[in-house]
């Protein structure tokens, strides 16, 4: 069977991620994800590709971007993926595939859905119980977000800067946005989007996208068709 073209507009954000093949790791020490992160920030430069938001975990890894060229998340991603594989196997003695076939990626709509995506990507350390705060892990965008770090990766969104007026504001107010529950049936329908390629956003945006791409972005209704009568 023929695999699905992505869907990737141009300046529209993408949830993607990426696991170790059977769940394997894919980060063994600190310098993995010093030289994962050092190609991103490179290949990101390169394709034209923004990115808001990031966690490396052991065994896969999340990202939060915004395409600003045709296939830039793509080109991005073989470019990263190539590089990486052939520093993990080499550094390792391993052969063969590292990640889980494909990236997984979905697009998502700025209101409302962008910065619980946002809080999505920068908690996974917390609900896996490596941390209780998302600031004791340095692997992610949290302490560029929430802290004002400086980082080459990074590039803030429109809807993360208008948080305020002024940067110290900015990031206190994302610290708040931290503070609360998170919803656990947003928390199921992030996980739901990215893991089958659908779109993340309320019904009008995911129908504009549906009649943009020519693609199913939402999911196909439970049960079997109805017959004509």
């Amino acid at each position: 069977m023929a695999r699905a073209l992505r869907v990737s507009p141009v300046g529209i954000p993408q949830h993607i991620i990426q696991r170790g093949n059977n769940r394997q790791v894919c980060f063994a020490a600190e310098i993995d994800m010093e030289s994962y992160l050092s190609w991103l920030t490179e290949y990101a430069h390169k394709y034209n590709v923004e990115i808001h938001a990031w966690v490396l975990m052991t065994n896969h890894v999340h990202l939060l971007c915004t395409p600003k060229a045709d296939g830039a998340i793509s080109s991005m991603m073989q470019a990263l993926g190539r590089k990486y594989v052939r520093y993990f196997n080499y550094t390792y003695g391993r052969t063969g595939t590292l990640w889980e076939g494909r990236y997984k990626a979905c697009l998502v709509q700025d209101n409302n859905y962008l910065l619980a995506v946002h809080r999505y990507i920068e908690l996974n350390p917390v609900r896996a119980g490596m941390v209780d705060d998302p600031a004791d892990y340095v692997w992610s965008s949290y302490s560029c977000n929430a802290l004002g770090d400086m980082n080459d990766l990074y590039t803030p969104h429109s809807l993360y800067t208008g948080l305020a007026n002024n940067a110290l504001s900015r990031q206190q107010n994302y610290r708040n946005l931290f503070a609360d529950h998170f919803d656990g049936q947003l928390l199921n329908k992030i996980r739901s989007t990215v893991n089958k390629g659908l779109a993340l956003g309320d019904g009008r945006f995911v129908e504009q996208l549906e009649r943009l791409t020519n693609q199913r972005l939402s999911p196909a209704k439970r049960g079997r068709p109805k017959k004509e009568k």
